[in-house]
């Protein structure tokens, strides 16, 4: 009875901590260094992840009728959990990226959004972006057409800027040609002849007479 007191607080532990959470990792650290075993840790633990070393029989009683009883099969040999209650892939993530400086540790499988994977699933989550990188990534495709509609709108609005200058410019030389009209000018000039014609006839009166 002693021994199972011992184990209750625990297996409580594990319960508590797999609670709610979005992904559990399993893996395999005997080799690491205390250096690399500190390296991984605090990397876990920047990206919101809890990293647990318990004893295979613990956490067999506490993943029991639970979405994590899956990985009972996998706890053989020492067992660390990594765990999250945010970010679904960042156990995956940070662990598989670790191994490829630190080929000591070994990933063993996991649960990820209830979906149980091997040690190979495991992995291929491992290369999905993270929420904040999708997030950037969602942002930056709806401000791209945003920003091109723009550009080409200023572009739009700097060449009627031109095209309203030449209008302007025309207006502005027209007075000049109304200074010297044509047909005014020509009508002077018809009416100066015609009293040379109205006084012929007066001339040849007198011969008539005769």
């Amino acid at each position: 009875m002693a021994k199972v007191a011992e184990k209750q607080p625990i297996v409580q532990d594990i319960i508590e901590n797999v609670k709610d959470a979005q992904s559990v990792v399993l893996v395999d650290y005997r080799g690491l260094t205390v250096e690399e075993d500190t390296r991984l840790r605090k990397q876990l633990r920047e990206a919101g992840v809890t990293y647990k070393v318990y004893k295979n029989t613990m956490m067999t009683f506490a993943f029991k009728d639970t979405e994590f009883e899956s990985l009972t099969d996998s706890l053989k040999g020492p067992s660390a959990i990594a765990i999250s209650k945010d970010d679904a892939t960042a156990p995956a993530r940070v662990l598989a990226n670790f191994a490829k400086t630190a080929p000591k540790l070994e990933l063993k499988a996991g649960v990820v959004e209830g979906n149980f994977y091997d040690a190979a699933g495991i992995a291929e989550v491992a290369k999905v972006p993270s929420r904040e990188e999708l997030l950037s990534k969602l942002l930056g495709s709806i401000q791209s057409p945003i920003t091109n509609f723009a550009r080409v709108m200023q572009q739009l609005a700097d060449k009627g800027g031109a095209g309203e200058a030449a209008p302007a410019a025309a207006e502005e030389t027209a007075p000049a040609a109304e200074e010297a009209p044509v047909e005014e000018a020509a009508a002077p000039a018809e009416e100066a002849q015609a009293p040379a014609e109205e006084a012929a006839p007066a001339e040849e009166a007198p011969a008539t007479e005769e």
